[in-house]
């Protein structure tokens, strides 16, 4: 079995980044615009695909149900005439939280769904009892068995299509709302969605989709209506996946803690509004254009460490629990005391326990809140990524860190940051992919 790491040489915190950072397309937009492939009528033609481990496991799973992709370089040019199931295949699943989403184009579809529990990042309970829920209120039967450890759903319509009905969100959920947003669209009548997520992907997905024929109100806000149709037609029409704002926000942290003259281009400034306030209010200087971040040293700020802040993650526009990890490696470097307040997952702040290996001051008061004091010097330690998030922030501590650090299972990396070595090192970082047979 092949195994890589990431062997990186820390800049022992002098800001020492220079160049040009390209912000590719948005994971999260990506994996549900294939996703909503199934209800097109004719191909898809989706562009600005990140090249990244978790689409090629949508695009394995939607061959694994009889469509027809195509993924060469950022495009990915989908067919789904000729699926022949509508069972998620469990090995797949299991390691993509997203797959929940083909419930919805599938069960508008087809009428009927199986799939295991889904996978992903382990960073706390995540249930999927609003799926089950809201399939139900939309005429759905579910039935449940067990596949050995694992648990399988199987999901009917009663009817001969889903209903549109009235759904609520006691939490905002971006995949709950993204899935029934689309399953909506091939349903009976009206499905209303309130207390609706407000993400910028879900956004873009809805322009899509209505531009190709569905009838879908108030995305980006907290009420959604979406007012059931036919197969949806492209009609050579092309999605351009939006810029991802986790990996622009990511790579502004590290301009932020290493950058001497870093810009990040080909992104939404306007996505990341609460980080940007964030660093500014913590004394970092960053500079914003209509589709750039700049961070730069500025003359009589040279050295100057940025001043503790309190942070609490929030569903957008708040601050995204996505970036939360890379903020906290951030604020090991602050001076004063910062409480970091995770309110979306519990079990999200598990990773600083590897961060105070390399030196961080932080203390753990309960699953969703842990107190830093800086500014702290790192020193470079072998690191295991826990998930996608936590990993890129290991990534950004080893790079300020002094001496050498080894960040394995990158698997975890690679499933959401594109070409993420090759990137770094366009801008100064000493960074190299190790593969060894285990």
């Amino acid at each position: 079995m092949l195994k890589e790491h990431f062997l990186i040489s820390g800049l022992a915190g002098k800001k020492k980044l220079t160049g040009t950072v390209s912000i590719p397309g948005a994971k999260n937009a990506a994996l549900k615009a294939m996703a909503a492939s199934i209800l097109f009528k004719d191909e898809v033609n989706i562009t600005n695909v990140p090249n990244i481990e978790d689409v090629s496991r949508t695009a394995d799973l939607l061959t694994e149900l009889g469509a027809k992709v195509a993924l060469r370089g950022h495009s990915c040019r989908i067919a789904t005439n000729d699926i022949h199931s509508t069972d998620l295949a469990s090995e797949i699943s299991k390691r993509l939280r997203a797959s929940i989403v083909f419930a919805g184009p599938l069960m508008g579809r087809f009428g009927k769904v199986s799939f295991p529990h889904p996978g992903g990042c382990v960073i706390g309970e995540r249930p999927i009892d609003l799926f089950l829920e809201g399939f139900q209120k939309m005429g759905a039967k579910l039935s449940v068995e067990n596949e050995g450890e694992r648990t399988r759903y199987m999901l009917r319509v009663t009817g001969k299509k889903l209903r549109g009905t009235e759904l609520f969100f006691r939490i905002q959920s971006v995949t709950g709302t993204e899935t029934f947003m689309m399953a909506g669209v091939l349903a009976d009548g009206e499905t209303i969605i309130k207390n609706a997520a407000l993400e910028p992907e879900i956004t873009a997905l809805a322009q899509f989709l209505n531009a190709c024929g569905a009838r879908i109100e108030g995305a980006g806000t907290t009420t959604i209506c979406v007012k059931g149709g036919g197969l949806l037609s492209s009609r050579g029409g092309k999605f351009e996946i939006p810029p991802d704002r986790i990996d622009a926000g990511s790579f502004l942290i590290l301009a932020a803690l290493a950058g001497k003259d870093m810009e990040i281009t080909n992104c939404n400034p306007a996505h990341l509004e609460s980080l940007i306030d964030l660093l500014r209010s913590s004394g970092s200087a960053v500079s914003v254009g209509k589709n750039y971040l700049r961070v730069r040293d500025i003359p009589g700020m040279k050295n100057k460490k940025p001043h503790a802040i309190n942070v609490k993650t929030h569903e957008y526009p708040g601050f995204p629990t996505d970036l939360q990890a890379p903020l906290v490696v951030y604020l090991s470097q602050a001076a004063g005391e910062s409480m970091v307040f995770e309110t979306i997952f519990e079990g999200r702040l598990n990773y600083t326990e590897s961060l105070r290996r390399m030196g961080a001051d932080i203390v753990m008061m309960d699953p969703h809140r842990v107190i830093v004091k800086g500014p702290t010097a790192l020193s470079g330690k072998d690191l295991e990524s826990p998930d996608l998030r936590a990993g890129l922030a290991f990534v950004i501590a080893a790079v300020i860190a002094k001496g050498d650090s080894v960040i394995h299972n990158v698997y975890n990396i690679d499933r959401g940051y594109e070409r993420i070595e090759e990137r770094l090192r366009a801008i100064g970082v000493s960074i190299e992919r190790v593969s060894i047979l285990d």
